[in-house]
């Protein structure tokens, strides 16, 4: 029998037809090319100023641009220690749960408090319950975190996050200006970190929105970046490279872009930081400590190592963390990178890293660590500073890391014991707790060479009530850091020793007990403090963005985010390592 449609049936068919058509179109959409929807995603999501449509003052052809590197990734050296051949610990496990939900529980804490009193500024006050916004306003610690609610497991929170990601709008600022290196580590990290772990488009979008703002900062004569980023001045044309630049400003946008243009297929994001390389390349042995760059940078009148203070603490520390990691990055197709971090590491093994004069332990043992120093460098001599900065504790996960993917060994234990060194600072403090700077007395030893304790020699060179071992602690503060459990994570996951969860735990215990208020977590005044500590009402986004995820993480299934998967940039936000692509199975 014949069946023949009324008309609210075929109007129902065809708008059912429609619907489907639509539904199929947006989900082969997903899967497309970045060249397919160059649109989609560089269409704002807010209304404001459209970066990537604004008219470059001093244009590159495109014919000039620097590719991605071509051809299938390497198969690099294998990071992470196999933890399939250990035995089985039930009782362990257990303990392991019972840390990593403690860690979580401090999140959920952190991140409720920061949802009630700060929802969507940059940061929470956790004493007075009010918050600012020392990173425009946009969100830091909401954007930052995003990677971490995903890992962590807290779906819902994560949801309602990127729901309020969607909604910044760049244009709307509480500053004129932006620091271009913290807006690209903190918020073009995340939302790309993000991005990956999840597959939420949108967070590419943000990203691709702030990737364009922030590749505005390259138009400058020689294309060089500046600093500090004004907006007026930068859709005015006005910008030029500063004579103050700094190594870690200009050395920390390799991974953030060339991630940008790994996850987009847009090649002007890597070309912009290759040039950088290029340059950092160029000048590695000609400052005045050859295989180093100093902390300050002349970038006005070309790529100038100007300064002659040199170190792994604040104005140079992450541009040496991302040359292993940008090796990584690249699926190891650039050599540059590998021979750029081993001269590096030859001067600074050389020249910054320093034994001291420490107390032996309960057992008599003078503990057997490294820690690494600032070097100052005039016409007649290099001066090494025995100053230990907790910004500089990444150290120890630089040189492992480095030391697996490059196959040299010695730079393993090196990182071991730097990490361990920066563990005894934390130790040797009332609190337990490791402070922003401190001073140390070095050995007069040569070659690394370890020396013994002279009680007499620490009581002329110390200030009174300090440690032993201490001449001096100038910055007592700890502002909840991530340099130190940072390190500890890498070791572990590369070494697979177990005493390292066991000396995360014990820091994560006195940061606790040092800086958790009734709300959140605070950063305190001194580390020196034998009774209650002083809370200073400050929580950088850092907080949950890097040091809770490196506690969970040290804690959780090695399998959770494996170094043979993802490298980290410096704010804890994890990229994918390209991989070459599997063989395919031949049937017969």
């Amino acid at each position: 029998m014949a069946f023949v449609a009324s008309g609210h049936t075929l109007l129902r068919l065809a708008a059912l037809a429609i619907a489907g058509i639509t539904i199929a179109y947006f989900l082969l959409l997903s899967d497309l090319p970045y060249r397919d929807y160059t649109g989609v995603l560089n269409s704002p999501t807010r209304p404001g100023y459209d970066w990537a449509s604004r008219p470059r003052v001093h244009p590159i052809p495109e014919s000039n641009l620097t590719r991605l590197p071509a051809g299938p990734p390497r198969r690099l050296p294998r990071v992470q220690y196999d933890f399939s051949k250990d035995p089985k610990d039930p009782a362990r496990d257990r303990v392991l749960v019972q840390r990593r939900e403690a860690v979580k529980r401090a999140m959920q804490k952190n991140w409720d408090a920061y949802r009630k009193h700060a929802w969507r500024h940059d940061e929470l006050r956790p004493v007075s319950l009010q918050f600012k916004d020392p990173f425009n306003g946009w969100g830091a610690t909401l954007v930052d975190s995003l990677d971490t609610l995903w890992i962590m497991g807290l779906k819902a929170e994560f949801k309602e996050a990127v729901k309020a990601v969607r909604l910044i709008d760049w244009d709307n600022t509480t500053s004129p200006k932006c620091s271009v290196f913290e807006t690209n580590i903190r918020y073009l990290g995340g939302l790309l970190s993000a991005y990956e772990l999840s597959g939420q488009r949108v967070l590419l979008k943000k990203a691709l929105e702030v990737g364009n703002m922030l590749y505005a900062a390259f138009d400058t004569p020689n294309h060089l970046p500046v600093r500090i980023f004004i907006f007026e001045d930068a859709k005015a044309g006005g910008l030029v490279a500063p004579e103050d630049g700094t190594l870690a400003s200009v050395g920390t946008l390799s991974m953030e872009f060339t991630k940008l243009s790994q996850a987009s297929g847009d090649p002007r994001f890597f070309s912009a930081i290759d040039l950088i390389k290029r340059e950092l390349k160029r000048t590695q042995s000609i400052s005045r400590l050859p295989g180093m760059w100093p902390g300050k940078l002349n970038l006005k009148d070309g790529f100038i190592p100007s300064g002659n203070s040199f170190s792994l603490g604040g104005g140079g520390d992450s541009a040496y963390e991302y040359l292993p990691k940008m090796y990584s990055l690249l699926g190891g197709l650039d050599d540059a990178y590998e021979e750029m971090y081993k001269k590096a590491m030859s001067t600074i093994e050389k020249h910054a890293l320093f034994r001291a004069m420490l107390p032996p332990d309960k057992k008599g043992t003078i503990p057997d660590v490294l820690f690494s120093g600032r070097v100052t460098v005039d016409d007649r001599s290099i001066k090494r500073q025995p100053h230990v900065e907790h910004l500089g504790c990444f150290a120890g996960g630089l040189f492992a890391l480095g030391g697996k993917l490059f196959n040299i060994e010695d730079h393993i234990r090196i990182g071991e014991q730097i990490t361990r060194g920066c563990v005894w600072t934390y130790a040797a403090m009332p609190t337990g707790v490791m402070p922003e700077n401190s001073g140390l007395i070095p050995c007069q030893t040569s070659n690394l060479t370890q020396c013994g304790w002279d009680e007499e020699r620490w009581k002329q060179e110390s200030r009174p009530g300090l440690p032993k071992g201490f001449s001096a602690v100038p910055q007592a503060y700890y502002s909840l850091r991530p340099e130190a459990i940072e390190s500890v994570f890498i070791l572990y996951r590369i070494t697979g020793k177990k005493e390292f969860q066991d000396i995360a735990w014990t820091m994560f215990e006195a940061i606790q007990k040092a800086t958790e208020t009734e709300f959140a977590n605070s950063a305190i005044r001194s580390v020196l403090a034998t009774g209650e500590t002083f809370k200073a009402d400050s929580m950088e986004s850092f907080w949950t963005a890097e040091t809770l995820k490196y506690f969970y993480l040290i804690f959780a299934d090695p399998a959770l985010i494996s170094l043979d998967d993802y490298v980290f940039n410096t704010e804890a936000h994890p990229f994918k390592i390209p991989k070459p692509k599997k063989a395919p199975r031949h049937l017969y």
